[in-house]
């Protein structure tokens, strides 16, 4: 498939989900060595500033970071050594693990009904129209309660910034995010996985693809952001054409 086809096709679809899914087929039924020309094509497109480019890519971002570390993504980035083709190695570049130690366990909040209530009470309340408990469900340590909850239509993004900053963060609750690719359309959220520490790099460097010059321009300088996510901002920015007049909005689709 030709670059200009896949854009052709994902943009002509109405929504992120049928996006996402129909980018989950391609890349089951094609070859790792098509995947790679075609995705480093794209991406190239994308440094360049190209809006249509740009649209696709929040897809392709989105699902990578849901992919996480898989055999797919190995393949992609042997093609990418193998073939020099250096935008996509940005996109799948691998990262060492963080040095911070993993999070201890963290208590099952105090529902305030005496004793601790069992996943499957969590998981009702997380989806209960009534926001009353969703202080407590916002720092639920078990992932299923946290997945219930992104399916909660009172939740709003400052809800989902907030599971996303919390320090130290749970990778269970990233995935949730990831696996929900309307939040991380969202800016706010994304940045909010970047700035992170404790983000988990296969999830969090898809996600650079899709950053404004001021985004990139924040990761790159941003203390608490692993070097290899800072090093490949500072690429990502160099690569960049010169700075227009005006630079258009990050695009977000609902």
């Amino acid at each position: 498939m030709q670059v200009d086809r896949l854009k052709r096709v994902l943009l002509s679809l109405p929504d992120l989900a049928l996006r996402t899914g129909w980018l989950r087929d391609f890349l089951a039924k094609h070859p790792a060595h098509d995947q790679a020309t075609v995705l480093n094509t794209l991406c190239e497109h994308n440094e360049r500033a190209d809006p249509q480019a740009r649209e696709a890519i929040l897809v392709v971002a989105l699902v990578f970071a849901a992919l996480g570390e898989c055999t797919l993504v190995d393949d992609l980035r042997a093609q990418a050594e193998a073939r020099h083709l250096l935008s996509l190695a940005r996109l799948v570049r691998r990262a060492p693990p963080s040095l911070l130690p993993s999070p201890p366990e963290p208590p099952v909040p105090d529902y305030g009904a005496g004793r601790e209530l069992t996943v499957g009470e969590r998981k009702s309340l997380a989806r209960s129209p009534n926001r009353r408990a969703f202080e407590k469900l916002l720092r639920d340590p078990h992932p299923l309660v946290i997945r219930q909850l992104l399916e909660n239509p009172r939740l709003t993004e400052d809800d989902v910034v907030r599971i996303a900053a919390r320090r130290p963060v749970r990778s269970e609750a990233l995935a949730a995010i990831a696996a929900h690719g309307r939040w991380l359309s969202r800016p706010r959220v994304r940045l909010a996985v970047l700035f992170n520490p404790g983000s988990p790099p296969a999830l969090a460097m898809p996600l650079l693809a899709v950053c404004t010059r001021c985004e990139l321009t924040e990761v790159r300088n941003h203390s608490e952001s692993s070097p290899v996510l800072r090093g490949a901002a500072h690429e990502l920015l160099e690569r960049l054409p010169p700075l227009a007049d005006s630079e258009a909005p990050p695009f977000t689709l609902q």
